[in-house]
């Protein structure tokens, strides 16, 4: 099944990035690094910087074993044929190593920054799923198949992920959101959810890099309802700004073991895997000594 290879994949600990603030070299070494600390995966986003599909396809060519995902492709950059065309082509460059992770994105990315229509999220991925399915490929497809997973917040979204893909790749979410899309998906699909750490004991310094870094996903309307779903409140996020409540129940801080704690909520909660994003109190690129410190068997 697709949900066994993608958990083969991405293991049980992974690393998500933006690798937009590293050099290409520098990009390479810091793939190499998350091998040699036994992570099983690296997951890159889509935005206004690098292609993550080329990015990724150099970073498999300096490492041997880890796994890489899309967290997550636009679908709004590119036709289904496009996407399928590269789901299949980086799946066999990466020889088996390789997650493709689609999502809808957000309107003012889609509208404001593409310049397309943003149209309605489930309807529009349903088609486009199965637009994928049926997209022509002459080429020598990969060996071993190439699994889907849909960044889904809300009920509908993650019901889609579990029927039409391999599984469930939340963002900004909460060990409470990983037990209900559990509950949602089923025992089958991947649910592999994103969370954010700081390796910072300190509450003031750990929440003012926290409450900076929330700025632009709270104002999201998606993260928004997402949040409100899950109980949160308007005045949780009022103005960009998230509250004590709302950071430290989406970002991991503190000492490494009370950020182990939290991950292993989501694992308790029903995660097959869970990607930290090492925010770094120190400047823009990813935290090496949280990623030391968390690394399996540290």
């Amino acid at each position: 099944m697709s949900s066994d290879i993608a958990r083969k994949i991405v293991g049980r600990l992974g690393v998500w990035s933006w690798v937009d603030t590293l050099t290409a070299a520098e990009a390479r070494e810091y793939a190499k690094r998350i091998e040699e600390l036994g992570y099983g995966s690296l997951w890159l986003p889509e935005a206004v910087g690098r292609d993550p599909f080329a990015t990724i396809v150099d970073l498999a060519r300096s490492t041997t074993k880890l796994g890489f995902a899309t967290g997550i492709a636009n679908i709004y950059a590119r036709d289904p044929m496009t996407m399928n065309t590269l789901r299949l082509t980086v799946g066999d460059l990466t020889e088996g190593r390789f997650l493709l992770g689609i999502g809808v994105s957000h309107k003012h990315l889609v509208s404001g920054i593409r310049g397309h229509e943003y149209k309605k999220p489930v309807a529009t991925m349903r088609n486009y799923v199965e637009a994928m399915s049926k997209a022509t490929f002459l080429a020598p497809k990969p060996e071993v198949d190439v699994p889907i997973v849909l960044a889904a917040l809300r009920q509908n979204m993650t019901k889609l992920a579990g029927s039409a893909t391999a599984g469930s790749h939340p963002y900004l979410t909460t060990p409470e959101h990983t037990q209900r899309a559990r509950e949602i998906l089923g025992d089958g699909p991947l649910l592999a959810p994103e969370q954010m750490v700081i390796l910072e004991e300190n509450p003031d310094t750990a929440r003012a890099l926290a409450r900076e870094t929330l700025k632009m996903y709270v104002r999201a309307p998606n993260y928004q309802k997402s949040l409100l779903w899950l109980g949160f409140e308007d005045k949780d996020f009022e103005g960009g700004e998230a509250s004590d409540r709302l950071v430290d129940a989406l970002v991991a801080w503190g000492s490494a073991d009370k950020i182990r704690e939290h991950i292993e909520k989501h694992f308790q909660a029903g995660a097959d895997h869970v990607c930290i994003q090492p925010l770094n109190p120190r400047g823009p690129k990813p935290d090496m000594d949280a990623l030391e410190a968390l690394a399996p068997g540290a």
